[in-house]
């Protein structure tokens, strides 16, 4: 009777707990494109690729949850019936091989489970669909530099923070991730972004777009978004990287095809290069 009752307070307080704690994260969720203070929950996703990795991240959560409840349960039931006094002479029983059996398939099993869900998103991410647009991003220390092909302009330009102090701020300009040139991408289009570095290690990391990837002087890496709503998307480097290493953020902007048109001009004349169009790796 006592390991019941027992179990049911155990069981109630989970709950409670749980629901305190979903109720919580989500008045704590970040916004669209940047994060909030005192956020606990990812930032609201805009790709395909991020609201997959936001949906296998809360599946896991609750797989996990249900795991840590059911060892709980195991322990709190081992405590009261095997207690001294509750069991003043134990079993001396060494193996049990159903259990034994049991204890090893059940955990790859749920390894398998992750695994499919965790193999298919990974393709997602790595099989890149055909590009309608090239924008190569290249780490400094500490800055990032951005290159638009020739056919979309062949200009290339700085992007250096502008908002460092806390009086600086505002709703509109966050302290940290407001820059003075900003990437600008049209909606639903497939935007490749190749990343480099110029100097030592760097990450080009924009949350909202569920993209992560590393910046290697001498390699070239990519990846790859299609954003589905207009909008400002921050993010900032993400590899340690030296003195002002959190001094190095990215925006990029989504707009209309109309609205990147009017852009693209207006940028081939603020950045042009006497250099001529710069050139970049095709389009798989």
């Amino acid at each position: 009777m006592r390991i019941e009752t027992m179990g049911r307070t155990a069981l109630r307080l989970a709950t409670t707990g749980l629901a305190l704690g979903v109720g919580l994260t989500a008045a704590l969720a970040a916004g669209t494109g940047q994060p909030d203070p005192w956020q606990m929950n990812m930032q609201v996703p805009v790709t395909e690729v991020a609201r997959s990795i936001v949906s296998f991240h809360n599946w896991l959560v609750w797989l996990i949850t249900a795991v840590s409840l059911f060892v709980l349960a195991l322990l709190v039931i081992i405590v009261v019936k095997f207690n001294e006094r509750a069991n003043p002479t134990p079993s001396r029983t060494a193996h049990h091989t159903l259990l034994e059996v049991a204890w090893t398939i059940v955990p790859v099993l749920i390894l398998v489970v992750i695994a499919i869900p965790s193999f298919r998103l990974l393709r997602l991410q790595l099989v890149e669909p055909k590009a309608d647009i090239i924008v190569k991003a290249i780490g400094h220390s500490w800055y990032w530099e951005y290159e638009y092909p020739g056919d979309q302009g062949g200009f290339k330009f700085d992007s250096n923070l502008t908002v460092e102090e806390f009086k600086d701020a505002t709703p509109d300009r966050p302290r940290l991730l407001e820059v003075d040139n900003e990437v600008v991408v049209p909606i639903n289009k497939v935007v490749r972004v190749q990343v480099t570095a110029a100097d030592v290690l760097h990450a080009f990391t924009v949350p909202s777009f569920g993209i992560k990837v590393d910046a290697i002087p001498g390699r070239l890496n990519e990846t790859w978004f299609r954003a589905e709503r207009e909008g400002i998307y921050y993010g900032q480097c993400s590899e340690l990287c030296g003195q002002r290493h959190a001094y190095m953020p990215i925006k990029v902007r989504v707009v209309s095809d109309q609205a990147y048109a009017t852009w693209l001009t207006e940028a081939k004349k603020k950045f042009a290069q006497a250099g001529g169009p710069t050139k970049l790796a095709a389009a798989q």
